[in-house]
């Protein structure tokens, strides 16, 4: 049964479904994208994400389930029809054409007045500061300079909804920074709606106001940036996000003297301070999982509530962070430290945490006790 649509909702997804003959891609979907939020679907190849944002566009049709946009249900509507602009991760550019006619192709195509065509190609070109390459022609233009123009042929569209299928996976590390500080200026700017695919964390994590993380054709948590890092909502999540991945260790709560506790190979971890979703059995297997960089070393680690002896395995500088490898309770065991520390390999290391920074994940179900 259809849902009544939000006003307020610039797209709105409900109960979709998409196979691919005995092959369920998604599987019945829901999505509420609220009027001007910059949402972000992160997942690893393969999860549908790039499958939905098609669904939406109108390039794939549907096996059940609605697609609304601005109230409208487009889910039979052609892509011309269902009012978006989308930037793909090909800039798929007419190499004959130059900037300017790229730009203004699809407008000259709708037959719409030659002066709305100089306004919003105009318009465009100031925003996305192009100005200059309007008369080249895209062999003449960078990577960085070809994905410029393949958004602001998106732009010139003045539509309510843009999509982007990973526009910045073709370019190199500097050029992505660059392009990814544009693009949050951009949607500053215009406060349209804007859905982006990505399988890259650090484009996700600074790029939305919401990300929704998927895995198999399903959004396994839709919330803030900060919300999907601090308090993932099974263990996925909280291994797909961050870098180096959360440290997991295998072992059982139990209750002692009215307070729970973590106990491990050799490991008792108080867990005062730690927000329980719902209240444990006693003795229920659980992972304990913590941030590399919520763990302090050295003298700072006699500042936490918790504290671990270590030994050092491995030591990777990285610039700006050190990281330290090292094992707890018989599973690796990573730690990220300021680039200035002076760690030898296998000396022996004072670490610490607080557990109201840690997440607990059922062993059985793997959701977030």
């Amino acid at each position: 049964m259809t849902q009544p649509v939000s006003q307020a909702n610039s797209v709105e997804v409900q109960n979709l479904d998409l196979s691919f003959g005995a092959l369920e891609v998604l599987k019945g979907l829901n999505l509420e994208i609220p009027q001007g939020e910059f949402l972000v679907l992160l997942g690893s190849s393969g999860c549908g994400k790039s499958t939905l944002l098609n669904c939406i566009a109108g390039l794939l049709e549907v096996s059940g389930g609605k697609i609304f946009i601005q109230g409208k249900n487009v889910t039979w509507a052609e892509p011309s029809e269902r009012g978006i602009g989308m930037v793909f991760q090909s800039y798929a550019l007419y190499p004959q054409m130059t900037v300017k006619g790229n730009l203004s192709f699809g407008l000259k195509n709708q037959r719409m007045p030659k002066a709305e065509i100089e306004q919003r190609v105009a318009r465009a070109a100031e925003i996305l500061q192009i100005e200059p390459l309007l008369n080249r022609k895209p062999g003449a233009l960078s990577g960085g300079q070809r994905q410029r123009v393949a958004i602001g042929r998106a732009l010139v569209r003045d539509v309510d909804v843009f999509l982007f299928d990973e526009p910045l996976s073709n370019l190199d590390a500097n050029l992505r920074t660059d392009l990814r500080v544009e693009l949050k200026r951009l949607h500053q700017r215009l406060g349209n709606t804007m859905i982006y695919v990505t399988h890259d964390q650090i484009e996700a994590l600074t790029l939305a106001d919401r990300i929704a993380i998927m895995k198999d054709g399903l959004i396994q948590q839709i919330d803030s940036p900060k919300g999907i890092y601090n308090t993932p909502c099974n263990r996925f999540v909280a291994g797909f996000i961050g870098s180096p991945s959360m440290n997991f260790v295998k072992g059982v709560l139990v209750s002692q003297e009215g307070q729970w506790v973590f106990e491990a190979q050799g490991l008792s971890v108080p867990l005062a301070g730690y927000d329980f979703i719902q209240t444990p059995s006693n003795n229920l297997p659980v992972e304990l999982g913590i941030r590399p960089e919520h763990i302090a070393i050295a003298g700072n680690a006699m500042d936490q509530p918790v504290q671990l002896s270590l030994t050092v395995d491995l030591v990777e500088p990285m610039g700006a962070d050190t990281v330290i490898w090292s094992e707890l309770a018989g599973a690796p065991f990573t730690i990220r430290a300021d680039s200035d520390v002076a760690i030898d390999t296998t000396s022996t290391l004072t670490a610490g945490f607080n557990p109201s920074r840690a997440s607990i994940f059922n062993s059985e179900t793997g959701l977030r006790v």
